[in-house]
């Protein structure tokens, strides 16, 4: 059943999508998926085809949040190319339609794991996904923007400045409680940051497994979903959140490997996912990767303090979304603890 305030006007909806989709022979069900914290996504119904629906969530929002019409952007710029996406049909800035701005993208049939521990795929077949989820992000990070058309997608240089300021300034809008942890983590980051090395690339912003549809029998990754924080960056900053998710407890909202044996279960460690990645950019290392874990964590805190703060306003897309709450102090003392380690 779809939330309240989160239904479609099917008759207002198929009357546009048959003038802007070739082939579009009219909407008979929608359903919303149960996934996604930011962005509203449905699964369209015609007569012979499926398509997916992405829309701004309704009411107020934070500045620069639920961007659909960027991450519309990347994948007309991605299909196509060494990095898979689902097809993009168009993109509605009309709000009259529905109520926001959304888009319609076709539906990729395939599998998606929310467990990173992969309890349903053979042994043997578990190192090969991880794998070919680092291919495909050292192969987004080699995607030659100005070819692609995405020059202008994002502000060259001192990247991780500006989105420190950026997740503090959301961060301040959502916040409900002072946290000593996250006041401390924020301390830490402004005063490490790390100089600009000029590495830039097209980064995806939420690189998780569960943001991969991955093909039927094969650990191909079919689609690379949700590119709504996706913009011009630090490669590292996808990297150490890819990481990151996976330093998470086993279970929870966004479940990790914390606590598990990643040799017995068949899957690489971090050390070697990272080596694999240096490999395959050309590499000799990793430089501040303190840095980079300390403020993946920090990012990822300062996203639940939203997700809580737009259920207390009514606008959050997913039931779940009070429970995210409770993530935002851990998170932050992940990261202290992190640090502790590292400097002694």
């Amino acid at each position: 059943m779809t939330p309240s305030g989160l239904e479609l006007n099917v008759e207002r909806l198929s009357a546009y999508l048959k003038r802007h989709i070739e082939d579009f022979t009219g909407l008979q069900t929608y359903e919303k998926f149960s996934g996604g914290q930011s962005n509203p996504t449905y699964l369209l119904t015609t007569g012979g085809a499926k398509y997916v629906l992405r829309r701004k969530p309704p009411g107020d929002l934070l500045p620069s949040a639920h961007a659909v019409d960027r991450e519309y952007r990347v994948l007309r710029a991605l299909h196509g190319s060494t990095v898979p996406v689902a097809k993009p049909f168009v993109l509605c800035n009309d709000t009259d339609i529905i109520g926001s701005m959304f888009y319609v993208m076709g539906f990729q049939e395939g599998r998606i794991f929310w467990d990173p521990a992969l309890p349903k795929v053979e042994m043997a077949n578990r190192q090969p996904i991880f794998d070919e989820v680092i291919r495909v992000l050292a192969a987004l990070h080699a995607v030659d923007v100005n070819t692609v058309g995405l020059s202008g997608f994002g502000k060259p240089g001192n990247y991780f400045e500006r989105q420190y300021s950026r997740w503090t300034k959301q961060y301040r809008a959502a916040e409900t409680d002072n946290l000593p942890g996250m006041e401390q983590l924020m301390d830490w980051l402004v005063g490490n940051l790390p100089a600009d090395d000029g590495s830039v690339s097209l980064i995806h912003g939420d690189f998780r497994i569960d943001n991969f549809i991955f093909a039927s029998g094969t650990p191909q990754i079919a689609a690379v979903l949700d590119w709504e924080l996706s913009t011009l960056g630090h490669p590292m900053a996808d990297l150490g959140y890819f990481c990151v998710c996976l330093r998470l407890p086993p279970t929870g909202l966004i479940r990790g490997l914390q606590g598990l044996d990643r040799t017995a279960l068949n899957i690489p460690s971090e050390a070697e996912m990272i080596d694999r990645y240096c490999a395959l950019r050309g590499l000799s290392g990793i430089e501040n990767w303190t840095f980079y874990l300390a403020f993946s964590f920090f990012r990822m805190a300062a996203i639940a303090q939203g997700v809580y703060s737009r259920a207390l306003a009514g606008n959050a897309s997913n039931q779940n979304a009070m429970a995210f709450k409770g993530l935002v102090a851990p998170l932050a003392q992940m990261a202290l603890d992190e640090i502790s380690a590292a400097t002694h």
